[in-house]
């Protein structure tokens, strides 16, 4: 349904709303879980995916808004599943969707998208404009937002604008400590293989430690498929507790809210791995941290960059590489010091997507080389981190 002015409103034309803190209102179908989700929407231009979307760490307390309007024949399975996360609203708040999701046809599926979104208490709205709401965050930048669904129909819009308001949103938010680990384990899961089954790995050396800032499940197995020992310790870790367990390299993970908030805590640590030359790999969140360790800055993004058809330039080559991104923080290229150099940069927009420090063995990338979901292009990143850490 198209967005409507508030003016227009008493009773909703459907069972659910999308009520932006600007005003506008759109009117659809409720899915899911009914009750309100309130957090920022993200457009994201995945055509499939939609599971290990929806449980991203990353994207806690965000209401994906998929530009693809035909969401759910694949269903849900338990396989597709992200998070490692403890916490269980470490994911998406809420779905957007165009159409009304499609009954699963794939042989993976255990069960329908919307019974998966109910089971896990995800609020859902279908058959909303969905191009003019990405058009709206594209002119607007992200917006705070309220879906609610209620199968009466009827709903307090003013009351609900005034909660997307008084959101305290993203900016400022450790929301990384929320969601990590409370508690080191070991991981032996490798990458999925045909005819649907995990690969098992006994690696005991070269020992790597994943830092869980809101790790997904992929960056595991592709570290583990590379022949590694894989240990994931809780973002709270000190320096000294993860140099005791004798890591040969270091994984800075993915994960949600505002990299300057998790650095109040992380930039000693990472600083002092540093020190110690243990090798270091940071991906999206851990890339920002990273780059604030070694004196740079972050900035907002108006509206992100969420998709897995995003064009990124190595800088030394010219090559240009399909990747998956999902970050509304982005490292500011400038503040970033003599013995910091940029790797890679966005074609879309220019911004910041990788760095090396000169003389040590530490590089990270902005986006998602462990592409779940997402190309392939980028695997070789695992690789090239393996190749360092046995070298070093």
């Amino acid at each position: 349904m198209e967005a409507v002015e508030k003016s227009q409103v008493n009773k909703s034309q459907g069972s659910a709303v999308l009520v932006l803190a600007d005003g506008r209102i759109f009117t659809g179908q409720g899915a899911g879980s009914t009750g309100e989700a309130v957090g920022e929407v993200c457009f994201n231009t995945s055509m499939s995916g939609y599971q290990e979307i929806l449980t991203d760490p990353s994207y806690t307390d965000q209401l994906v808004c998929f530009t693809f309007p035909h969401i759910g024949n694949v269903g849900a399975n338990s396989q597709d599943e992200e998070g490692l996360s403890p916490q269980p609203n470490a994911r998406a708040k809420g779905v957007i969707l165009r159409a009304e999701i499609t009954e699963p046809s794939n042989w993976r599926s255990e069960q329908s998208l919307g019974s998966w979104l109910l089971d896990y208490s995800v609020v859902g709205i279908t058959g909303i404009d969905t191009r003019a709401l990405t058009n709206h965050i594209r002119e607007n930048g992200m917006q705070h937002a309220v879906i609610a669904h209620n199968a009466s129909g009827e709903f307090d819009f003013d009351a609900l604008q005034q909660k997307a308001v008084n959101w305290s949103g993203l900016e400022g938010a450790d929301i990384a400590s929320k969601v990590s680990a409370e508690q080191p384990s070991e991981w032996q899961e490798g990458a999925w293989q045909w005819p649907g089954e995990f690969s098992e790995t006994q690696a005991q050396t070269p020992h790597i430690v994943i830092i869980d800032y809101g790790v997904k499940r992929n960056i595991a197995r592709m570290l583990a498929e590379q022949k590694m020992a894989v240990t994931i310790v809780p973002a709270n870790y000190s320096a000294e507790q993860i140099i005791a367990l004798k890591p040969d390299g270091i994984v800075l993970s993915n994960g949600p809210g505002d990299p300057a908030a998790t650095a109040i805590h992380a930039s000693a640590v990472i600083k002092d791995l540093l020190a110690a030359d243990l090798p270091m790999f940071g991906i999206c969140l851990g890339h920002q941290l990273l780059a604030l360790a070694l004196g740079g800055k972050t900035v907002k993004m108006a509206q992100g960059h969420h998709g897995a058809n995003h064009p990124v330039q190595e800088v030394s080559s010219g090559k240009v590489e399909i990747v998956s991104m999902n970050h509304g923080f982005a490292v500011d290229a400038a503040s970033l010091g003599q013995g910091v150099k940029q790797t890679h940069v966005s074609l879309f927009d220019g911004s910041n997507c990788g760095l090396e420090v000169v003389g040590k063995p530490a590089f990270s990338v902005q986006h998602h080389p462990e592409a779940s979901p997402g190309p392939q292009d980028s695997f070789y990143m695992f690789e090239r981190f393996a190749k360092m850490v046995r070298n070093s």
